[in-house]
């Protein structure tokens, strides 16, 4: 097995800006199966900030459209939790959910699973978003985690409490949270900073 060349590497986070999100779904086909389950699976990682692992473990019963919610029993530490996830977000999950259901894919398959049934990989997952990254011409380094990233840059350019963030994401201790999102500069305090006046 080659290992990964960036293995070991830690790059900075550079969250997606609303437009490169969309354009990233977007570039996703919305007529193939596939296509239908990436945009899917992009959608779930952006709106509802899980680990690839989470989101690749995830059932149909796990799903709850009617609660908005998602049930992650397979999270890092073992530590089961349920995650927000907007009504949007559910509707292009619903789309997968029906054309699962065409394909003769039953209940006891993960929610993001081959045309078969199969489980996804997550060598998979990795080279389809960066695929997708180029297609949509993002300049950035796109990948799965990158999307985490951007949903707690949002959450926090919200005003969502950090314990509430820290909830979301599944971290054990808040301290972690503070440190995935204190490195990002918030739209808000951005824009207070330029909107000072100075001159020499």
């Amino acid at each position: 097995m080659i290992a990964a060349a960036n293995k070991g590497k830690k790059f900075p986070a550079e969250p997606l800006t609303p437009d490169e999100v969309k354009r990233l779904i977007n570039s996703c086909s919305r007529r193939s199966p596939t296509g239908i389950r990436n945009q899917a699976f992009l959608v779930v990682l952006y709106r509802s900030g899980l680990r690839v692992s989470e989101a690749l473990g995830l059932m149909p019963k796990d799903c709850d459209v009617q609660a908005g919610t998602l049930r992650v029993l397979k999270a890092k530490g073992q530590k089961a939790r349920t995650v927000g996830l907007d009504a949007g977000a559910f509707s292009v999950l619903q789309l997968w959910l029906e054309r699962r259901k065409q394909l003769g894919v039953d209940g006891r398959s993960p929610v993001f699973c081959t045309l078969r049934g199969e489980a996804l990989s997550t060598a998979y997952v990795r080279a389809m978003v960066r695929r997708l990254g180029r297609k949509a011409k993002i300049g950035k380094r796109v990948h799965p985690h990158g999307l985490r990233h951007t949903h707690a840059f949002e959450l926090a350019n919200e005003g969502i409490p950090m314990h509430a963030i820290q909830s979301q994401l599944g971290h054990a201790n808040l301290s972690v949270t503070s440190r995935y999102v204190s490195h990002l500069a918030p739209t808000a305090l951005v824009g207070f900073i330029r909107g000072r006046e100075w001159t020499l």
